[in-house]
């Protein structure tokens, strides 16, 4: 049986933060990327995160972690620039790959397991999908390694609506708790809500 690996797309410009790097945003101490590699070391084999470039300052937030560090040149692209050059250099013996979008700061490793969960109870390769508790259909998503070729395939900023949509009939999807599968913080406005709602959450 091979292994699990995450992909964390972190290639992309941040343009609507308006001058701000929302993967450097603080949540919890650190930053945000490095808290998304962190929840995926906890879950997976191997964690690739793709970067805009090798020199970006994103590197150092993900100091000392045992990831792998995957430049995207031509992250102007879109999303399936990372995704493309993520898959390419997966271990072979990779059985599934979950995405783990970056702008995503609810989602944890123990959501991830849920959706590994899901695949390998499963007899034949299922595509996995985190959903809200309502059904709503969200984040990570994982694809078995069938569906890899077609990921290098992809074009565009749709990242890989393509995939699921030709693979339907085996897409099974798994609830999350609360809106953790929907909420991306993509603009200052958003992780000002954000913050503001964690800190009524917060007893202390």
């Amino acid at each position: 049986m091979g292994g699990i690996a995450v992909l964390i797309p972190a290639a992309g410009a941040s343009s609507r933060m308006r001058g701000a790097d929302k993967l450097l945003m603080q949540v919890g101490g650190r930053a945000l990327l490095r808290r998304q590699a962190e929840e995926a070391l906890r879950a997976a084999n191997h964690v690739t995160v793709t970067l805009p470039d090798h020199d970006h300052p994103r590197v150092a937030a993900l100091a000392g972690l045992p990831v792998q560090l995957v430049a995207v040149p031509d992250a102007s692209l879109g999303m399936s620039a990372s995704l493309r050059r993520g898959v390419a250099l997966l271990p072979r013996d990779t059985d599934a790959m979950v995405v783990l979008p970056a702008d995503m700061p609810e989602l944890t490793a123990e959501d991830i397991a849920l959706l590994v969960q899901g695949f390998r109870a499963m007899p034949q390769p299922t595509l996995q999908q985190g959903c809200a508790e309502d059904g709503t259909p969200g984040h990570p998503v994982l694809f078995p390694a069938d569906c890899f070729s077609a990921i290098q395939m992809l074009g565009g900023d749709e990242g890989a609506r393509s995939v699921l949509a030709a693979n339907r009939n085996r897409l099974r999807r798994v609830i999350l708790p609360g809106r953790r599968a929907l909420t991306d913080l993509d603009t200052p406005e958003a992780w000002r809500d954000w913050e503001r709602n964690q800190a009524a959450l917060d007893p202390c």
